[in-house]
């Protein structure tokens, strides 16, 4: 028997016990999203939850976990009367892996029983399995879109629908639904995080008095799993007794208008949008009170809900990471606060003690991890919530809304603000980073913009996006093949002709087709993916001029936010003074990338050659650790090259790489540097300021393409040779050869 670590023995993590246990109270609170670094215990406190619901009675052989009491009229393997025989089991705790399909989650027809026997029979999927249970997903951020939307509606509805060929099923799905994340891993989009009920972020403690506590509980649970489980068993004793009595109260909880007022008045001065933040902050607030044992909701509950239902929607920039203000919602209890609120009933243990606080529970200390069923350690510790302002300890507290912390991803080394400033006229190694120093201006970006599609060409294999074509398992038919396993997606029209023409040889004599195994055929589907979009940005002296810098990293802020909603990973490569630097190692957390890019200080010569150099070893290395992953070099420069070396043998090292240039050129006389850089890459030229789909300027796309054509031809020729030395050099409003001359 696996012994799971108890709940009442992790250390702290007091908010995200507390949102645990409400959804525990009332499903109807939505469900936890718990956002925290990696080693936080995320999972080792959902799996603890789980013992501690009440067992459920479910009707004898139904795969439904049907109530016997009042069984679901629609059950596929129903009717069920009222009072059938039923069997008590313990409440399901299922996990659902990032890699699982469609068909695993919401269940599919038997394929297999509807050919070989001829019934249309209904496999049911891991929502099935969950319900009436916990379902539990790790890395939910990781999850393809798709299925997140497919998990959210049922836990919405309590209904899951399937609609596949010959088959039509609905069946009960009401489950609490917990999902854990690495913010660093990639956000969730903004749609989908309103889904989730509450959220809790949590991070692993500082205080080594804590840590030390951590360590300490986890290697007695180790030494002896099944006597560290029985020193705790009274706790999760009362804390399993103490859900059971608070499910019951829950019905008879009251909302006084008063409170419900209240609830309407802070969502409204968070200006949430929608009206879910409302509802689950009402179910929130009538389960925190049954939960404390009171017959009406007081303003402390709302308080406690407001705090766990709201941080997570009040996100305006998709960079911007989940918060709220303390302060202002103080002012928004105190200012719709009424003298009408009820007395406060007993708390059901006399006290605001966190869930399953038990002895020795520190105030905002670490959780330990517990072993996984496959016996590896997946949150060897866990850490304390950040509490609120009224202390650490006490139940409810909140988030302190502070997120990611966008100086702390500033990477080490980066100086602020350099008094000389860049180089006045714009030329490459005047000022202090002439000699490759640290210091630098660092310009402002402004609000990002829509940028047209940059893709990568062909048909890829990679990781589900919106970006390019790809091959998936999701999209739109394009033809069939023999399937390498077992079938998932049926083609049955490809199936039939494959069967048809050896009907014969089979011995049928009547209606109906003789299949077998070698006929059956599957989908094939083209979609679109997500690629590695590498982000490679001069940062030099010359860029800085005449204010462009702020221009360049209000594009680059676009294309970022274009990469997040298309599902990309990025990375992010800049180079300046004496040397490049990966200032973001590919990651698909995009907010980091925003965070290093704003802080990026400029200045310098301009090593052009060897921030090349650096991104092909970038884009080498991430090539072995995901070769299913195109890559899309995005360079954005002026194109002068001041240091660094041989650029014509560092692009040559990109050869086969789909690239983009980034011409960030301005002003009347223009070198046209990037054009060439352009032709030596093989890449798209998109001018700076034609990324903005607001400019009008779409049009320019197609005259700097044609410059970038004649840039490989006789316009690479100087004057003397016969080429039109000038006439590229008119197209950036320069004056002939004189501007060709500086170019060269």
């Amino acid at each position: 028997m696996i012994v799971t670590y108890p709940f009442s023995a992790v250390v702290g993590l007091d908010d995200l016990k507390l949102a645990l246990v409400l959804n525990a109270v009332s499903p109807r609170t939505g469900g936890v999203l718990v956002r925290g670094e990696k080693g936080t215990a995320k999972s080792t406190i959902v799996r603890a939850l789980a013992a501690q619901l009440p067992p459920v009675q479910v009707v004898a052989g139904c795969r439904f976990a049907c109530d016997p009491a009042a069984p679901d009229p629609g059950c596929p393997d129903g009717p069920h009367e009222p009072g059938s025989a039923g069997l008590r089991r313990p409440a399901a705790l299922v996990e659902l892996p990032v890699g699982a399909s469609e068909d695993r989650l919401v269940g599919s027809l038997d394929v297999e029983r509807a050919l070989t026997e001829g019934v249309k029979a209904f496999e049911p999927g891991l929502l099935a399995a969950a319900h009436r249970g916990v379902l539990y997903v790790d890395e939910v951020n990781l999850l393809h879109d798709h299925l997140v939307d497919l998990l959210l509606d049922a836990a919405a509805l309590g209904t899951c629908y399937v609609e596949r060929e010959s088959v039509s099923v609905r069946h009960a799905a009401r489950f609490l639904l917990v999902g854990t994340m690495n913010p660093e891993e990639g956000e969730l989009r903004p749609q989908l995080l309103d889904r989730f009920g509450l959220t809790v972020e949590v991070r692993a403690s500082r205080n080594p008095d804590e840590r030390a506590e951590v360590v300490r509980r986890r290697l007695a649970f180790d030494a002896d799993p099944e006597a560290f489980a029985v020193r705790w068993a009274a706790e999760e004793a009362a804390l399993a007794a103490r859900i059971a009595q608070a499910r019951a109260r829950v019905p008879g909880v009251r909302l006084p208008d008063a409170r419900l007022r209240q609830i309407a008045a802070v969502c409204a001065g968070f200006e949430v949008d929608g009206l879910r933040a409302d509802l689950v902050t009402a179910n929130a607030a009538i389960a925190h009170a049954a939960w404390h044992g009171r017959e009406a909701v007081t303003t402390e509950d709302v308080r406690a809900a407001a705090r766990l239902s709201l941080p997570h929607r009040r996100r305006r920039d998709p960079f911007d990471a989940p918060g709220l203000d303390e302060s202002l919602l103080e002012e928004l209890l105190d200012r719709t606060s009424g003298e009408d609120d009820p007395p406060e009933g007993p708390s059901g243990d006399g006290a605001d003690a966190a869930p399953g606080g038990g002895r020795g529970d520190g105030a905002g200390g670490e959780a330990d991890g517990s072993a996984d069923q496959d016996g590896t350690d997946r949150d060897a510790a866990d850490g304390s919530s950040r509490t609120g302002a009224d202390g650490a300890g006490r139940e409810g507290a909140g988030l302190d809304g502070a997120g990611l912390d966008s100086a702390g991803l500033d990477g080490a080394g980066h100086g602020g603000a350099d008094p000389d400033g860049p180089s006045p006229d714009g030329a490459d190694g005047a000022g202090p980073d002439g000699a490759g120093g640290r210091g630098g201006e660092v310009a402002v970006a402004a609000a990002p913009y829509r940028v047209p599609l940059l893709d990568v060409p062909g048909v890829g294999d990679g990781v589900a996006g919106r970006r390019s074509r790809s091959r998936t398992a999701h999209g739109r038919a394009t033809g069939a093949r023999r399937p390498a396993g077992r079938v998932r997606d049926l083609h049955l029209t490809a199936t039939v002709l494959a069967a048809a023409p050896h009907q014969a040889a089979r011995g049928r004599t009547g209606p109906g087709l003789v299949l077998r195994e070698d006929d059956l055929r599957e989908v094939l589907r083209e979609g679109r993916e997500g690629n590695l979009v590498l982000f490679v940005v001069d940062a030099s002296g010359s860029m800085a001029a005449r204010k462009r810098m702020s221009a360049v990293k209000t594009a680059v802020l676009s294309l970022l936010l274009d990469a997040y909603q298309r599902r990309d990973k990025i990375g992010l490569v800049t180079f300046r003074g004496a040397g490049a630097e990966v200032a973001l190692p590919p990651t698909s957390s995009v907010e980091a990338g925003a965070a290093r890019l704003r802080s990026l200080p400029t200045g310098g010569r301009t090593p052009l050659a060897t921030g090349l150099v650096r991104a092909a070893e970038v884009l080498r290395v991430e090539r072995l650790r995901d070769p299913a992953r195109r890559p899309l070099l995005v360079l954005v420069t002026d194109g002068r090259a001041t240091a660094g070396g041989d650029v014509d043998r560092a692009a040559a090292l990109l050869t086969g790489t789909t690239s983009v240039v980034v011409d960030c050129e301005s002003g009347p006389v223009r070198l046209g540097l990037a054009v060439r850089l352009a032709a030596r890459l093989g890449a798209r030229l998109v001018p700076l300021d034609s990324l903005d789909a607001r400019s009008g300027r779409g049009s320019d796309l197609g005259a700097v393409v044609r410059d970038h054509r004649n840039a490989t031809g006789r316009d690479r020729r100087s004057p003397a040779a016969g080429g039109d030395g000038g006439s590229r050099a008119r197209d950036y409003g320069g004056s002939g050869n004189r501007t060709y001359r500086k170019a060269v």
